[in-house]
């Protein structure tokens, strides 16, 4: 049985890449890359021969069960991302549940991740944070995301690509208020960026400018006014969620979740007549 590697690999600078990941790539039998011309550049640079193929979120279905057929013969296989760590709103993390369903063995080679680079510079707090990835581009979907959001009682992070930052950051603003946020991008590169401001100051700051390079948003938290969850009941909880913003399934689960008991338990005190 071979072994499936989650490789970090660098989002920008070709430096940011340990010893151990090169030594990875050198030595498995095949990589297994988002967009095989990028990953050729790093290889190149650091003169690896390894064998590329492609994975990605278009060829996923088809590609993962042959990357298992092969990781099953034995060969050890790579994955790599465009950009720093697998897996990470990423469509590596499918081929990781079919390696675990088929009891093949995976292993961590940690690299950079533009999150943790961008929160660090960010001067949010970063004990606690909430990380959504990318928003869906469906609108139903993407306005409960926001309204789950709009309560987030942590620092919240999420990415955008350059083409959708004008209507993201008017999305934020619309659901979550004129907060406090930061915009980093091109992280580890020539024209490294962190801009710092509400998300009303930042979404007009590229009304007339065109955004440039990937995006991590980060926004500050807002502690919403709800009273402590046991000094009242689960109706009274569940209601004071929903007078916040919160659909009634979104805040029953949140509720669930505070109080550590079932969401069907959640439902029938809600439901009391």
């Amino acid at each position: 049985m071979g072994t499936l590697f989650i490789c970090g690999t660098p989002i920008g600078n070709l430096e940011d890449i340990s010893l151990r990941a090169l030594r990875t790539l050198r030595e498995v039998d095949c990589i297994a890359a988002e967009d095989t011309r990028h990953t050729l550049k790093l290889l190149n640079y650091y003169e690896i021969k390894t064998p590329l193929t492609s994975y990605h979120e278009h060829n996923k279905r088809e590609k993962g069960p042959d990357l298992i057929r092969q990781l099953k013969q034995g060969r050890n296989i790579a994955l790599v991302t465009d950009a720093g760590m697998p897996c990470i709103s990423d469509p590596g993390a499918d081929l990781v549940k079919l390696c675990l369903e088929e009891k093949v063995p995976v292993e961590s080679v940690p690299g950079p991740s533009a999150l943790i680079a961008a929160l660090a510079m960010s001067g949010m707090d970063a004990r606690r944070f909430a990380f959504e990835g990318f928003l869906p581009r469906e609108k139903k979907e993407r306005r409960k995301i926001l309204s789950g959001l709009s309560l987030e009682s942590r620092t919240i992070v999420l990415y955008e690509a350059p083409h959708h930052l004008r209507e993201t950051l008017s999305d934020l603003d619309g659901a979550l208020g004129n907060r406090f946020a930061a915009l980093a991008r091109e992280l580890t590169k020539a024209h490294e960026e962190i801009v710092r401001g509400t998300l009303k100051d930042l979404a007009a700051q590229f009304v007339e400018t065109e955004p440039v390079g990937e995006y991590v948003i980060m926004i500050d938290a807002k502690e919403p006014n709800v009273p402590d969850a046991f000094e009242m009941s689960v109706r009274e909880q569940v209601e004071c969620y929903m007078n916040n913003g919160l659909a009634e399934m979104d805040a029953m689960k949140r509720v669930a979740r505070e109080r550590g008991i079932g969401k069907r338990e959640v439902y029938k005190e809600i439901k009391k007549i």
